[in-house]
């Protein structure tokens, strides 16, 4: 049996739009020894719909605590966004009484109930930090990326807010470094790392974001990164599926391959590139995968 198990939410996006994310995630974690227990009937997390009706993400938020709360599992997500959104409210029903009557006074209606056990909510490298371990992730590693030059980005919900999340340092963040360092790869410093990817104001205006993808792929390139490592599907479609779009925006070629961790450390357990869908990526990750 696994040491570690857990709900998998996998959210709205992954499994649309970056299924490659959700492939080498599920093989990787196989490999650690976790267990992934297929969610019964999620819906989205509601981050999406704040905006618009706070009471309606409140509530399909909840939701999906109630359904982990009746497995009696922590919720494991890949998603920063889904994560920091029910990470929040789940703090937030434990501690306000009057907001957890009011949502479950809604919950009533479709026969749910939030109790406010001891469920948590995981981002992956959270998990992978907290609950795995970094030794375990070492000691997992059997083709060491020696030689090979990357640069991070954490995204902006899987740090923030600091009250609510309680992981690593937003300002100066080091665990993600850690986790990519454990694979033998050298994970370079560059300007204004923890500046958004953009994606949140796509919705309002979609020159502005592309601009900020931009400048962080400028400073990216400019330490001679050979690619850039993501934990976040909306960081990851700004920087790759995006990417095309930039160099035509700026007139500047960057052409710089964008994994997910799980597929940088996937490649270092001895996965294939098609094991880890390196094939799925929107920039060309050939010349990486000839210096691993």
């Amino acid at each position: 049996m696994s040491e570690l198990k857990y709900l998998l939410f996998l959210g709205c996006v992954i499994p649309y739009r970056i299924p490659s994310y959700e492939v080498s995630s599920r093989r990787m974690l196989e490999r650690l020894g976790v267990e992934l227990v297929e969610m019964p009937e999620f819906n989205c997390c509601g981050l999406p719909i704040d905006s618009v009706d706070h009471d309606a993400m409140l509530v399909l938020a909840a939701r999906n605590l109630c359904l982990a709360e009746q497995k009696n599992m922590d919720i494991l997500t890949l998603c920063p966004g889904c994560a920091g959104t029910l990470r929040k409210l789940n703090k937030s029903l434990q501690e306000d009484k009057k907001l957890k009557e009011h949502i479950n006074g809604i919950l009533k209606e479709i026969c749910m109930e939030f109790k406010g056990g001891k469920i948590r909510v995981r981002h992956l490298i959270q998990a992978l930090v907290e609950d795995v371990g970094l030794e375990k992730v070492k000691e997992a590693v059997v083709k060491p990326l020696t030689g090979l030059k990357v640069a991070e980005h954490n995204g902006c919900h899987v740090l923030r807010p600091a009250k609510y999340i309680g992981f690593d340092d937003p300002e100066n963040p080091v665990l993600l470094k850690k986790l990519i360092e454990a694979t033998g790869a050298e994970c370079l410093d560059y300007m204004y790392e923890t500046d958004c990817c953009g994606a949140p104001i796509v919705g309002v205006n979609d020159k502005i974001p592309l601009y900020l993808a931009g400048d962080k792929l400028r400073n990216v390139k400019a330490v001679k990164a050979e690619a850039l490592i993501t934990v976040c599907p909306f960081c990851h479609m700004m920087f790759d599926i995006n990417q095309p779009r930039i160099e035509r925006l700026l007139n500047e070629k960057f052409g710089i391959p964008v994994l997910h961790y799980p597929q940088l450390l996937g490649l270092a357990m001895g996965f294939t590139p098609k094991q880890m869908a390196i094939d799925e990526l929107r920039v060309d990750a050939t010349k990486i995968l000839n210096t691993t």
